[in-house]
């Protein structure tokens, strides 16, 4: 592996414990006051990194910090073998701790989503521009003619999706317009993008035994009614009972909306109909979507 794929993996693999949580405790705990060099998450990066290329000692790990790409991820330009040792002496184990049962329970709400993978089914959408001299049917732009796929997807095991419907449309189609050709199904949970919001679809999957999980519009009307316990640590930053919809055309059923972050930070206000599993898992639920 270079180190280009290397560090690029290491950041991915990160995500889940550099977390605004994890910022949060560092500055409850004060461990940074007085800091101007090593901060407390550069020392866990590299010491999460020495972990993973099997260092043996301080001496290997502060030589580690000569690698161009680690300085750019840590921010330093050297660093020695007893800012190190001190530093271990200064963090306290109790944020350590807190990182340790903050990984735990993400690992348990991912293995307790393995169960629920085989009756959760993806839908998505790809445009295809083609040659408008060619294919004048299919106008999508001035100068582009164009169709939408449009796919149902399932899970053959915890990694792996593979097609199951695909309707085409022109590319000028709204996705949503596609619903009845794949959901259907009652007892199975269909994840897609905000594109294939429907409120009168939303009401009837309610009525049906349709399960769902989708995001909303940022202009979407929401109705807060009541809100739930979110766990300590966890990803989420709210756990709602909602109505969502205008005055003029507002859904007759109450869904859930659990508020949580994708990998760059950008909040995402997520509903469905499932008052079954935790926050945690239906935001994980969602995020199955990246599968494809």
């Amino acid at each position: 592996m270079d180190n280009h794929t290397l560090f690029s993996s290491f950041g991915k693999w990160l995500a889940p414990i550099c977390t605004k949580t994890f910022t949060t405790a560092v500055a409850e705990c004060q461990q940074d006051k007085y800091t101007k060099k090593l901060t407390t998450t550069a020392y866990l990066k590299l010491f999460l990194f020495a972990q993973l290329q099997c260092r043996e000692g301080l001496r290997h790990i502060a030589d580690d910090v000569l690698c161009e790409d680690l300085k750019e991820e840590l921010g330093l330009t050297s660093i020695s073998a007893s800012q190190l040792s001190r530093k271990h002496k200064q963090v306290d184990p109790e944020l350590l701790q807190r990182v340790f049962e903050s990984l735990a329970r993400l690992v348990l709400s991912r293995q307790g989503m393995r169960s629920h993978r085989h009756n959760i089914k993806i839908i998505d959408s790809t445009t295809v521009t083609l040659c408008l001299q060619k294919f004048k049917w299919a106008e999508f732009r001035k100068t582009k003619a164009g169709i939408k796929i449009h796919m149902r997807l399932a899970f053959m095991d915890e990694q792996d999706v593979v097609p199951k419907k695909a309707t085409v449309t022109v590319a000028k189609k709204n996705d949503r317009t596609q619903m009845n050709e794949l959901v259907h199904e009652p007892g199975v949970t269909y994840v897609f993008d905000r594109g294939y919001i429907d409120y009168s679809a939303f009401d009837r999957y309610c009525s049906d035994g349709i399960l769902f999980v989708t995001r909303l519009k940022s202009n979407t009307h929401i109705e807060p009614l009541e809100e739930q316990t979110v766990p300590e640590g966890s990803a989420v930053s709210a756990d709602w009972r909602v109505r969502i919809g205008s005055q003029q055309k507002k859904m007759k059923h109450v869904l859930r909306m659990v508020q949580t972050q994708d990998s760059e930070g950008n909040l995402l206000f997520l509903v469905t109909n499932r008052f079954d599993l935790t926050c945690d898992e239906i935001s994980e639920m969602y995020r199955s979507r990246w599968a494809i």
